[in-house]
């Protein structure tokens, strides 16, 4: 591998590595799992997001966790095969796949740049480059979760630490090195990006939490948006 490498211009490889990278993001777990259980297109119900959160709206938990470990797995393996042809003398592949296959989840190909906010890849990612900094960014989510009930919180906890995580581990759980580090910076902001409506709605106060339908969580929204609840509102301020 080393030999044939070495031949191929390092642009060259770099972009293939990339292509395959992304192509890869791009299988959506979520509409693929939901076919084979006969759901309903994750994309036409409750935040219409093409992942594990809106999946489990449908109630099919085994669906659900199925998406979350597929989206998860291919954020893993895109890395590790990275990995393990990162051979060339030319310099290093790693990063850019790791960015390549969250975008390829983000803005799959397949369903017309149109996809899920990419949680569960990025987990997986992580788990390919350092376990234990994906263990410590669960371990964020599990907690904020299991406190909160909003998956959304969590997930924005998560990606907010993960860079902080690594940086600060460096020398001292793992190693770590400037590319890859400015990776996941780049992945935790596309991660905020993509939350941005559900940063808006947690500030609004509605955003549906976890096993709750954002139908759910309209009424409330609605009687605060209420002219009355305004007014009584305006009157407690003052």
């Amino acid at each position: 591998m080393t030999t044939f490498a070495a031949s191929v211009p390092f642009p060259l490889w770099l972009l293939v590595a990339i292509a395959l990278a992304y192509l890869i993001g791009s299988v959506s777990f979520a509409v693929v799992i939901s076919r084979l259980f006969r759901l309903q297109d994750p994309r036409t119900y409750g935040s219409g997001n093409p992942g594990a959160t809106n999946v489990l709206r449908s109630g099919n938990r085994l669906a659900a966790l199925l998406t979350l470990l597929g989206d998860a797995f291919k954020g893993w393996l895109a890395v590790w095969l990275a990995m393990q042809w990162n051979v060339h003398p030319g310099g290093t592949i790693v990063p850019f796949v790791m960015v390549a296959v969250f975008l390829g989840h983000l803005y799959p190909v397949f369903l017309r740049f149109k996809g899920g906010k990419g949680v569960a890849t990025a987990l997986g990612i992580l788990l390919a480059v350092q376990p234990w900094l994906a263990l410590a960014c669960l371990a964020t989510w599990l907690i904020v979760a299991f406190f909160s009930r909003y998956s959304s919180l969590a997930a924005i906890c998560a990606a907010v630490f993960a860079p902080l995580y690594y940086l600060f581990g460096a020398g001292v759980a793992w190693s770590a090195n400037a590319p890859v580090g400015t990776a996941i910076g780049a992945i935790s902001l596309l991660l905020l990006y993509r939350h941005w409506g559900n940063i808006e709605r947690l500030f609004a106060g509605a955003e549906p939490r976890i096993g709750e339908s954002r139908k759910a969580a309209a009424p409330e929204t609605a009687e605060r948006n209420h002219p009355e609840a305004q007014r009584r509102k305006r009157q407690r301020r003052t």
